[in-house]
């Protein structure tokens, strides 16, 4: 059962190791956890919520922000253990930006608001933020503390029709990882995500720093805070939906979902074992 908790709620269940299934208080985000594992998935741009009072002020449609949002990223891994998950829109507030630049005065080369936010607006975003990284730096510390290693795997999606050449359909961002510490472990998470098995002739490739670098602040958060949790910040491309008429392919989804439900846990048993102290 899903309930309705305050941040200190969710924090204090987490220091005590409940399990449990949660939305915060505001519905800014979600989190569930089933089992304390060593791996932690997350979706930080899966929410599309965009508050009312910023409606009327907001030069970007509906639509505009679907289309550079990550819907259904939540959705291919949420049967793990631990998920953690956005369900406000990037445009309201950014939670792979640091504080400072999370919210938009323009987006993609497109000005975002007609008039520019009150500081109580801003306020009210940024409240949300710091918020939902309370409850990760606690999540990871617990997670640390208990098994001295983690992984997180920080899913995202990109749209690949607006790229003017050949681009993979999974893509891996380790700039700002341990690349010669996990170098193992980022190679095997790419091959595994070359394996895909995706219907309607999807062919599946998989490359590393091809379209995306692993600049997001979720992955660079963690990182420097918690020097034993490896982020892979994975990216698929739009394949599982029209990215230009909005329509969602739900057998793609499916498809994605019930095979990283077993390779996932494969890869992180794996890396659990290598690096555990």
């Amino acid at each position: 059962m899903m309930q309705r908790l305050s941040v200190e709620q969710i924090i204090s269940n987490i220091e005590n190791e409940q399990t449990f299934h949660a939305v915060s208080e505001d519905y800014s985000f979600t989190i569930k956890i089933d089992d304390y594992v060593h791996y932690v998935c997350g979706a930080v741009h899966n929410g599309n919520q965009f508050r009312k009072e910023l409606w009327d002020n907001c030069i970007h449609t509906a639509y505009d922000r679907w289309y550079e949002e990550d819907p259904a990223t939540k959705e291919m891994v949420q049967t793990h253990p631990i998920v953690i998950a956005g369900c406000d829109s990037r445009f309201e507030y950014d939670l792979n930006r640091e504080p400072e630049r999370a919210i938009y005065e323009d987006a993609w080369g497109k000005q975002l608001w007609h008039q520019p936010l009150s500081n109580a607006e801003i306020t009210k975003s940024l409240d949300k933020h710091y918020a939902f990284y309370r409850v990760v730096d606690a999540l990871i510390s617990k997670i640390e503390s208990k098994f001295s290693v983690c992984v997180v795997y920080d899913m995202h999606s990109y749209n690949w029709q607006r790229w003017d050449r050949e681009v993979p359909t999974w893509n891996l961002g380790t700039t700002n990882v341990d690349q010669k510490r996990f170098e193992e472990d980022i190679e095997s998470w790419r091959g595994i995500l070359e394996n895909t098995p995706l219907p309607n002739g999807i062919k599946s490739t998989s490359k590393i720093n091809n379209t995306f670098y692993g600049n997001g602040y979720f992955l660079k958060h963690i990182t420097q805070k918690f020097s034993n949790t490896l982020v892979l910040a994975t990216e698929i491309a739009k394949v599982y939906c029209d990215e230009i008429n909005q329509v969602m392919y739900p057998e793609v989804v499916h498809a994605v979902e019930s095979y990283l439900k077993t390779v996932l846990k494969t890869h992180a048993d794996s890396f659990y074992t290598k690096h555990k102290s």
